[in-house]
């Protein structure tokens, strides 16, 4: 895969009135997004993954997990640089929608400040609803904040629980595909397995990874 550490291009769209699940437009692009975090191992395998390949990832940050400050040192510079972008993921992995305001704002403000402490972004305009519950109340919420994106997918590497290297990488030739919006998770250690079959996926289709950041104009 070729070192695209630094973008060397301008934002493609704008940000769409309605849930991110693709990128819209032609091309071929594809946006990678992991979410959670709950292994440190996993958090960390991904983080070298980024610096040795140069690809480009969103993490969708679980603010609660201790990864995400175990990683802190080796991940801010790539967060600086822009290669791996974050958003919100809420504190606790909750479904927002049985949440009330207060504690759908609690929730979303304690992983903003969180970001904005260890990394210097607070992950907005972007957030990813956990299981992707949303609705009106909730991006009502989240835009008080300044997440105005909810940010759901177009396909899963369906790792959010254990599953085979098999099926994952089954997942990735199902769903690496032009503009798609494909979701991830930091979670156990299947993924960290398969990399090579991963990045080989990516390069045959010619795809070209971005973050959300890269695609979508501000």
């Amino acid at each position: 895969m070729p070192d695209c550490s630094r973008r060397p291009w301008e934002p493609v769209a704008r940000c769409p009135p309605e849930p991110i699940t693709r990128l819209p437009g032609t091309g071929r692009h594809i946006a990678l997004t992991v979410d959670d975090g709950a292994s440190s191992e996993v958090i960390g395998a991904y983080v070298e993954f980024a610096r040795d390949t140069g690809a480009r990832f969103t993490f969708f940050v679980t603010g609660s997990f201790d990864g995400w400050t175990d990683h802190r040192a080796e991940l801010a510079p790539l967060v600086e640089s822009g290669q791996i972008q974050l958003g919100n993921h809420t504190w606790t992995h909750p479904a927002l929608t049985e949440l009330s305001a207060k504690g759908i704002a609690d929730e979303l403000g304690r992983t903003k400040r969180f970001l904005k402490k260890n990394f210097g972004v607070d992950g907005t305009p972007y957030y990813r609803p956990p299981f992707g519950y949303h609705n009106a109340a909730v991006d009502a919420v989240a835009a008080d904040l300044g997440y105005t994106m909810p940010t759901l997918w177009y396909g899963s590497l369906s790792d959010s629980g254990l599953i085979t290297e098999r099926y994952l990488v089954q997942c990735a030739r199902k769903y690496f595909r032009p503009q798609t919006v494909v979701i991830g998770h930091a979670n156990h250690d299947p993924v960290t397995k398969v990399y090579p079959e991963l990045v080989e996926i990516i390069r045959h289709r010619k795809l070209r990874m971005v973050t959300l950041d890269d695609y979508f104009a501000s």
